[in-house]
């Protein structure tokens, strides 16, 4: 089956060899982001609500250039190096879905790239919301 290279100017370029995103066939596979502003390449400034809000924008715009939305994303995994604040993603994530909701894990890590506090990644299958 043939794979589609997913880009968008809407969301941090790669900062490695990697895609933003790859589709086979119905089903995209959504690189980690982390919380960069894309015009800047920089990371946001602001609180971890702030964080979380630009990951999940991030994550929207790459699902969006790929012909669906978060509510087709079927798992999502989420990276933390403080899991005191998976609360706040809860808490954030109610703004961005409706159920059903996605299935999920939520992975304590020591470090991310660029310092980050939280990055997630996701799997959608179009045509599911």
């Amino acid at each position: 089956m043939p794979r589609e290279i997913i880009s968008t100017d809407r969301a941090p370029k790669a900062i490695g060899t990697y895609s933003q995103a790859v589709k086979v066939g119905d089903t995209v596979y959504l690189s980690g982001q982390i919380p960069l502003v894309p015009e800047t390449m920089e990371m946001v400034d602001g609180c971890m609500e702030v964080q979380i809000r630009r990951v999940f924008d991030n994550l929207a715009a790459v699902a969006e250039a790929a012909g669906g939305s978060l509510a087709d994303v079927v798992k999502l995994n989420v990276f933390l190096t403080d899991l005191s604040h998976f609360p706040l993603v809860n808490q954030v994530m109610a703004d961005y879905f409706r159920e059903p909701y996605p299935a999920r894990a939520a992975i304590g890590v020591a470090s991310l790239p660029r310092g980050a506090a939280v990055e997630m990644d996701a799997v959608m299958v179009l045509g599911t919301a």
